[in-house]
This record gives structure tokens, C-alpha cells and sequence, in this order.
């Protein structure tokens, strides 16, 4: 399996913006964790249009938990 990133965005209820929820978006890894940085707001972009009924309001990289399914 590739090296995977985890890109976690805190997204939340354009409805109800006190309702929020994690949503985690694996890809695979192109180096660093900073790369991820560089890539996330394209993704991010991509992810919300898919999604209009919530609003991303906060995002950071990580390496996957080893436990977690993907």
C-alpha cells in the first residue's frame, strides 16, 4: 500500500453552523506533510463544491492513524 495522507477537514451545517462534524480525505502521500499543505485548498475547493449543504472551517494534514480503515 502507499504511503497515504489524511487530509482532516472540520466542516460544518451552512444551516446550523453549530452542528460540525470531521470529515477525513485520504491520498496518496507526494513526500511531506507540507506538500499536503500546499495541495489541500485545491482538494478542499474540489471536496466543497461536492458538498454545498456544509462549509469547511478548518483543515489540517496528518499521517493516517495505523488502526483506522481506509
Amino acid at each position: 500500500m502507499a504511503n497515504m495522507i489524511d487530509l482532516v477537514l472540520t466542516v460544518c451545517l451552512v444551516s446550523s453552523p453549530e452542528i460540525c462534524r470531521k470529515e477525513h480525505l485520504y491520498f496518496e502521500s507526494r513526500g511531506s506533510l507540507f506538500q499536503c499543505m500546499i495541495l489541500a485548498p485545491s482538494e478542499i475547493a474540489k471536496w466543497s463544491s461536492e458538498h454545498p449543504a456544509v462549509r469547511v472551517v478548518r483543515w489540517t494534514c496528518a499521517f493516517p492513524d495505523k488502526g483506522r480503515r481506509i
